[in-house]
């Protein structure tokens, strides 16, 4: 009859689901559990650093300008013309040396006038002495002839130094670093007219908090950087500390003074300054790259096998470059230094770099 299925078809039918339903039960997987799959097993390219033996130091770093322990500015004690130049910026000065000399024509003219008054004064006090012990002319009018000579006296002194104050003197050792005035200008009295620096000892003066007083002292080793020359570091030490904090700016200013024996840095270049207050010798390092951005507690990967593993460490001191580790590694360890975004505990991981031996490692740490 049209409209009903004979017993064949009815069987081939389930024939055909029952396949289907096998089909489907055999574990065929979706893409996205096929994806999922590989992702477990691809490894995270990672770079790694070896746990090292070295040493390192607690520095306190603050930035500052080179400064001159001397400087001084000379300025003119007359006013004159100055008619000589004896020096140039970049000069090296002696203590005393002549820089400059002004026009002394009327100061000597002066001079000469006080010393002849001097001479006639002191042959009319002589002449009157004599008279006054056979007491021919009375006390009052010697006395008077002393205090006219002593007076004179001081004109005459006062003379020549004017005339003196005609040559332009270093006050102390150093170099002309700066000149003001040019042969012909009219100087007036106090005018600056050279400006010396003696550039040994340079000073770098750095201003610390004062939660930081009880870790320095004189005589602590720095090290002393300049941005003009960053492949050299510079040798200094404390040379003094204030004893008093500023209420102002809660600071105590720390001076310290910089070795620099070829002569090269000059005041006023800026620079970094790290005064060190202790050191560890021969303790557990680690790059400073290793350790996890944003944990709660110091974290690393250490590198177990072909797998990363998660691990949380207590450390010491740190410097630019390197951590010291007191717990949660142990030396050879290694820790992964670049990378570490990608991966999580456990994580399969693909070294990609050699790291360094305990010799190159302690070339590192000796900077």
């Amino acid at each position: 009859m049209k409209g009903k299925l004979g017993f064949t078809e009815v069987a081939i039918g389930f024939a055909a689901l029952f396949l289907v339903a096998c089909s489907d039960g055999g574990g065929a997987s979706s893409p996205t559990e096929s994806a999922e799959k590989k992702a477990e097993v691809v490894a995270v390219p990672v770079e790694v650093a070896q746990v090292q033996r070295g040493d390192i130091s607690a520095v306190y770093s603050s930035t500052t300008s080179l400064e001159a322990e001397q400087e001084a500015v000379v300025v003119a004690k007359s006013s004159e013309i100055i008619t000589q130049i004896l020096v140039e910026e970049g000069d090296k000065v002696e203590k005393g040396q002549v820089l400059a000399r002004l026009n002394t024509q009327k100061l000597e003219l002066e001079l000469k006038r006080s010393e002849a008054n001097l001479a006639r004064l002191k042959a009319e006090l002589d002449r009157n002495r004599k008279i006054f012990e056979k007491k021919m002319v009375s006390s009052d009018t010697y006395e008077r002839l002393k205090f006219d000579y002593q007076a004179q006296k001081a004109a005459y002194d006062l003379a020549k130094l004017e005339l003196a104050y005609g040559e332009i003197k270093a006050p102390i050792e150093g170099v002309v670093s700066e000149r003001m005035v040019k042969v012909g200008n009219m100087v007036q009295l106090n005018q600056s007219l050279f400006r010396i620096t003696d550039f040994e000892p340079l000073l770098a003066v750095i201003h610390v908090p004062e939660n930081e007083l009880f870790k320095l002292q004189k005589n602590q080793l720095a090290r002393i950087s300049i941005d003009a020359n960053k492949q050299t570091l510079y040798n200094g030490h404390v040379l003094r500390i204030s004893p008093v904090v500023d209420s102002s700016s809660g600071t105590f200013k720390v001076t310290v003074e910089v070795n620099d024996p070829e002569n090269t840095l000059r005041p006023g270049m800026f620079g970094r300054v790290g005064v060190i207050y202790a050191s560890h010798k021969d303790t557990l390092l680690v790059h400073k790259n290793a350790l996890l951005a944003e944990e709660d507690k110091p974290s690393v990967y250490r590198i177990d096998g072909d797998v990363a593993v998660k691990e949380q460490i207590a450390i010491g001191f740190e410097n630019g470059e390197f951590i010291e580790v007191i717990e949660g590694l142990k030396l050879g360890d290694k820790v992964v230094t670049a990378g570490q975004n990608s991966l999580k505990n456990l994580s399969k991981v693909d070294v990609l770099n050699e790291p360094l031996s305990q010799t190159e490692y302690a070339k590192l740490t000796e900077r």
